[in-house]
């Protein structure tokens, strides 16, 4: 069995081990290919600073560069014995390089590593979800200017209300992703700055340069105080899940209203067939299955924040191996929102809808308030308006005009589609993805 990097004489209980590493290994799996970047970074500051001999550096880089291939590539794995990815990534450059490999943890603790890792880890796993969110929300905007001009009943208690559309419809789902991604750019943010140098919480005797390893790595800053840079570990996790739970509370609504539209009792879209699943007893029955289990994971994933806020609440300044518990919450919430935001996004590009909703009687009443403002345009005072259509609904004698006429930012006929879409892509740039992703690529090939 291998040796703990921290064992000393005594070998710990078996039991306890199995306890305290609990799910960690196949957690780790997940940081791997980030560690080792992390790695690499640390060794060339290393170099920098004289903490390696002249030609030692090239063959550390190397070797590092062959596993993070590895794990790039889905083949990197945690041996049977070895604690964590941090003890493996040292084995695998012991092994080849003998001593040498031993070098790579000079000025660091597993601490700060494991704080890097997820940082680096959680920064790509967050374009990848801007990406699909953008890839849903322009599914939305098409889908709201194909239907701009198709009424629907806007509705409030469940009550019908107000001429709506489904350009409205559509375009309202776009535009709160939108800001959900504002919201999950301010997450970026915190997540995009580099912890790696305060060691185990209270910085290192070694003359480190952070700023160094904060630019290898694509950082927009460092997190400077190395109290606080331990202090951010829950908090960063916490910070982005309460982004995901925003994504996740638009989609969850959006599934709600498909599932509603979807049932005979509304009829307003159609799910394709081949979307839908069937019944063991009713073979009429064609459900909306993909949207109930939106609708579930959706609200499990905004359950995410406060589970990370229960761990971490009440824990004093420093590190405690509580937090080990998080990873296993947060590291794959990034691709089950992932498939979510794929498949609603398949599910809105076949959607049809039903363009003559508003031909059925049932739905004349929702042109009252156009009947309002149009006597108040005349000159009649609101209220004797109100009262005058009031009681031509009660009396039977209301006759609706259906062709309405909105013209204001945001309305049915100004739907400011283009605006919507504007906003959302100077949010896109704000995260400056591409700037990332050379920085890493030039560490790759230092």
């Amino acid at each position: 069995m291998a040796k703990k990097l921290w064992e000393k004489k005594t070998q710990t209980n078996s039991e306890i081990e199995r306890y305290t590493v609990g799910l960690d290994r196949e957690m780790d799996l997940y940081l791997a290919e980030y560690d080792v970047l992390g790695s690499m970074a640390h060794v060339i500051m290393l170099d920098e600073i004289g903490l390696l001999a002249p030609g030692e550096l090239r063959p550390i880089l190397d070797e590092l560069k062959q596993i993070h291939r590895l794990a790039s590539e889905g083949n990197f794995e945690i041996q049977e014995g070895v604690e964590d990815v941090h003890s493996q990534v040292e084995l695998l450059l012991t092994q080849k390089l003998g001593d040498l490999g031993k070098k790579i943890h000079s000025g660091r603790s597993r601490n700060d590593q494991v704080l890097l890792d997820l940082k680096l880890f959680t920064r790509n796993a967050i374009s990848e979800i801007a990406q699909c969110t953008d890839h849903l929300f322009r599914s939305l905007i098409e889908k709201s200017e194909q239907y701009k001009n198709v009424m629907l009943p806007g509705y409030t208690h469940l009550q019908i209300a107000m001429p709506s559309s489904f350009g409205l419809w559509f375009g309202a789902y776009a535009e709160s992703l939108a800001d959900d991604l504002q919201l999950l750019l301010a997450a970026y943010k915190v997540c995009n700055r580099n912890p790696l140098g305060s060691g185990a919480g209270y910085g290192s005797s070694f003359p480190l340069k952070r700023q160094l390893t904060t630019d290898l790595l694509g950082f927009d800053s460092m997190n400077y105080n190395v109290v606080y840079a331990q202090m951010g570990r829950g908090k960063m996790e916490r910070i982005v899940a309460q982004a995901l739970s925003g994504i996740a509370a638009t989609v969850s609504k959006l599934a709600m209203d498909a599932c509603l539209y979807n049932s005979q009792n509304f009829g307003f879209i159609k799910l394709p067939d081949e979307y839908t699943t069937g019944s063991s007893i009713m073979p009429h029955k064609k459900n909306p299955d993909v949207f109930e289990l939106t609708r579930a994971k959706c609200n499990k994933i905004q359950a995410l924040p406060g589970q990370i806020a229960m761990i971490t609440d009440n824990l004093p300044s420093g590190y405690f191996r509580d937090y080990q518990i998080i990873k296993e919450l947060f590291l794959p919430v990034f691709n089950e929102l992932k498939d979510i935001l794929e498949m609603v996004t398949a599910m809105m590009r076949k959607i049809t809808v039903n363009d003559r909703i508003l031909d059925d009687k049932k739905y004349d009443a929702i042109f009252s308030v156009e009947e309002v403002n149009r006597l108040a345009a005349e000159g009649m005072p609101f209220r004797d308006a109100y009262k005058k259509v009031g009681l031509d609904i009660e009396d039977g004698n209301f006759v609706p005009d259906k062709n309405i006429n909105h013209t204001h930012e945001g309305s049915i006929g100004n739907l400011c589609n283009e605006a919507i879409v504007l906003y959302k892509q100077q949010i896109l740039d704000g995260f400056e993805f591409g700037k990332v992703k050379e920085t890493i690529k030039r560490l790759l090939n230092y």
